[in-house]
């Protein structure tokens, strides 16, 4: 089989690297590049693997270049603290390692735990994402905070799940959200998006429809009404913060100054993308 080197990239993931690692130490390699955890995030993968670096955090996109830069192997399997591998996903990766292939990455499907049940539609389900690649033809790339690989070639879908246990609960959620559309906002300010009031009007009633009717979230039942009720929360903070931080500036003041926010002490930001469901617009 062509060696292959399981990335994964780590902030604060105690309850979730041990089981991440378990589900790849078939790896002949595995680099964790964490960005300064205060909990027992580093000290666990230790356990799995020696290449574990500590570092500060430039980004999303930056961060998962940098695991793949420091593998020891060309052929990546990428993957966030919270996703497992399943047996069969195993078996596929292992498989078209095995015939040395000529494609430049492979995607699975992705099959996301929340609200204590598998989400099965509104755009959750399958998720599809390449995570297997040849680093030569394939980096991590996006605006952040949403991370994609391009590849400079064909990829290939395979059947198996990767498994995905995201936000803890609905608080975690909607601090995910929180934090990340402080990200958004800015990205969009800094492309020069000039219609934050459109974008309010417009753009969540369309991400409810489309996740609830047109994805069939209506299928998952009164979770998957909270999850399209979410989604047009998400798209409405995203340009109610551009519109802030366009006004903040129109009256003499830097949108990036002294933070002016609610969180606590305990708060601690997300090193992770949310779940993609069309956040990226």
């Amino acid at each position: 089989m062509i060696p292959v080197t399981a990335t994964i990239i780590t902030f604060n993931e105690e309850s979730n690297i041990r089981d991440c690692l378990e589900s790849v130490k078939w790896c002949p390699h595995i680099v964790v590049v964490d960005s300064g955890s205060t909990d027992r995030t580093v000290e666990i993968a230790r356990e799995y693997t020696d290449r574990v670096i500590v570092t500060d955090w430039p980004g999303h996109v930056q961060q998962k270049n940098r695991a793949v830069d420091l593998a020891p192997t060309d052929w990546i399997l990428s993957l966030d603290a919270d996703e497992r591998v399943t047996p069969e996903a195993r078996a596929e990766a292992e498989k078209v390692l095995e015939a040395e292939p000529i494609e430049a990455g492979f995607s699975f499907r992705r099959k996301t735990r929340y609200l204590g049940r598998w989400i099965l539609h509104g755009g959750w389900y399958p998720d599809r994402k390449v995570r297997l690649f040849d680093r030569r033809r394939a980096r991590w790339g996006g605006i952040n905070p949403h991370d994609h690989v391009h590849a400079d070639g064909p990829t290939v879908a395979l059947d198996g799940d990767l498994l995905h246990y995201t936000y803890r609960d609905m608080e975690h959620h909607l601090r995910t959200i929180d934090f990340f559309t402080d990200i958004a906002a800015r990205e969009k300010d800094v492309r020069g998006d000039r219609r934050p009031l459109l974008g309010m009007l417009t753009r969540p009633p369309s991400r409810f429809f489309r996740m609830y009717i047109l994805k069939r979230g209506y299928r998952d039942g009164f979770a998957g009404f909270v999850i399209a009720g979410l989604g047009a929360i998400y798209v409405f903070l995203k340009y109610a913060k551009l519109w802030e931080r366009r006004d903040l500036r129109a009256r003499g003041l830097d949108p990036d100054g002294a933070p002016r926010n609610r969180r606590g002490p305990e708060w601690a930001p997300p090193r992770k993308a949310p779940v993609a469901t069309g956040e990226e617009e």
